[in-house]
C-alpha cells in the first residue's frame, strides 16, 4: 500500500459519515487538519481526539471578515493553552479572492497574520498559509522579518520571481488535485524542488476536470502524484517517498 499524508483538509467540514469513510482509508497515514475560526479549532480538536490519524492545526482563515479584538484575544488564548496539542499554526493568511468581491482593507489582515507568525515563532510550530499571487510577497517579509523558516503554502499560485524567493527561503508548496488538469499548477511543479513539495486535498473543496461531480476525499492525491512524477519525469515510487518525507519533515515538532 502506498502511503498518503493530506498536508491540508478542512476535516471538520465533512459530514460524520465522510469523515470516518476519510480516517478509515488504509492508504492514509495522517490528515493535517486546518481550522477556520475558534468553533471549528474546538471541532477540529474534538476530532484529532477520536481519531489519530488527525493532526489540527488552529488558526483564522482570511477569507472572511477579520474578527473582534475579543474574538481575536479569545482565540489566540485559546491556542495558547492549546499549543502543545496542535501540529502547526493554521490556516491563516490574507484574503486574496475576497478583496476580488469586497473592498476592503489588507492592512488589518496584515496585522492579525503578523500575531499567528510571532505566535508560531514563539511556540516553535509551522505555519500554514493561504497567500497566494501579490499577496505572498508580503507574507514573505512578514515571515523573514520574525524569521519563521518553516512555513507551508497551500494551493500555492504566484509569479516567478516570488517562487524564486520561496525556494531560496526553503518554504514548502502543496499541491492539489488541479494538478491533472490546471496548467498553471502544472508549470510550477516543474519549477519547485521535489524536496519541497507536498500534496493536499483541501477537502471538501470540490474538483474539475476527471474529478467533476466527485466529493474530495484523500484518495485524489494517488492521482496527483502520478501526475507529479509525470511532470517530475521520476519514478511514482520515488514521488511517494519523497512527499511522505517532506511532510514529516516541516511538521515534526
Amino acid at each position: 500500500m502506498k502511503r498518503i499524508i493530506d498536508a491540508h483538509i478542512h476535516l471538520e467540514q465533512y459530514d460524520e459519515k465522510d469523515i470516518v469513510n476519510i480516517v478509515s482509508d488504509n492508504s492514509v497515514d495522517a490528515l493535517i487538519a486546518v481550522s477556520w475560526d475558534l468553533d471549528s479549532c474546538k471541532r477540529t480538536r474534538e476530532l484529532a481526539q477520536q481519531f489519530p490519524k488527525v493532526k489540527p492545526a488552529y488558526g483564522y482563515h482570511p477569507e472572511q471578515s477579520v474578527p473582534a479584538e475579543k474574538e481575536i484575544a479569545d482565540l489566540l488564548s485559546w491556542m495558547d493553552h492549546h499549543q502543545h496539542e496542535m501540529i502547526a499554526v493554521g490556516e491563516v493568511g490574507l484574503p486574496y479572492y475576497l478583496r476580488r468581491k469586497e473592498d476592503i482593507s489588507l492592512e488589518p489582515y496584515i496585522e492579525l497574520l503578523e500575531q499567528f507568525i510571532i505566535r508560531a515563532k514563539k511556540w516553535d510550530k509551522p505555519i500554514v498559509l493561504h497567500a497566494v499571487y501579490e499577496d505572498t510577497p508580503v507574507v514573505c517579509s512578514l515571515l523573514e522579518k520574525h524569521s519563521l523558516e518553516k512555513a507551508h503554502f497551500h494551493w500555492f499560485k504566484g509569479e516567478k520571481k516570488t517562487v524564486g524567493r520561496m525556494i531560496r527561503n526553503g518554504y514548502y508548496i502543496s499541491v492539489t488535485p488541479d494538478v491533472l488538469y490546471e496548467m498553471e499548477i502544472q508549470k510550477l511543479v516543474c519549477q519547485y524542488p521535489l524536496d519541497l513539495l507536498m500534496v493536499e486535498t483541501d477537502g471538501p473543496w470540490p474538483f474539475e476536470g476527471p474529478f467533476s461531480g466527485r466529493q474530495t476525499t484523500p484518495q485524489m492525491i494517488h492521482f496527483s502524484i502520478e501526475k507529479i512524477a509525470e511532470l517530475k519525469k521520476t519514478r511514482v515510487e520515488d514521488i511517494y517517498s519523497a512527499l511522505y518525507k517532506n511532510t514529516l519533515e516541516i511538521f515534526s515538532n
